[in-house]
């Protein structure tokens, strides 16, 4: 997938569990296309600042859709196991990647 639709994708999914200052910044960079040296201007802020934001902002962004991703590879080995102990491990995990993301939001 092309990285930017991927990037802006991730963004109109996961974007509210983002802070509303990572929203705006990132958002000026998405879908406005700006870059880090004119969001570092229109905000104020270094042009250093602006890029590691919009790095971090990746990041996070990235990871929320590897966690699901985890949480939905554990509930499909929930429904095809009949092992009552592999299933309470899988439930286990899937409660702890979902705690994971509730800390951070």
């Amino acid at each position: 997938m092309d990285r930017i639709v991927e990037k802006s994708l991730l963004f109109d999914f996961y974007g509210e569990l983002l802070t509303q200052h990572q929203k705006e910044v990132y958002g000026e960079y998405i879908q406005n296309d700006l870059s880090p040296t004119e969001i570092a201007v229109l905000r104020g802020i270094s042009r250093q600042g602006a890029y590691d934001l919009i790095k971090r902002c990746e990041k996070i962004l990235t990871d929320y859709e590897k966690t699901v991703a985890s949480i939905h590879t554990c509930a499909e080995e929930i429904a095809e196991c009949d092992d009552k102990s592999i299933v309470r491990e899988k439930i286990a995990q899937i409660a702890e990647l979902s705690s994971n993301i509730l800390e951070e939001y």
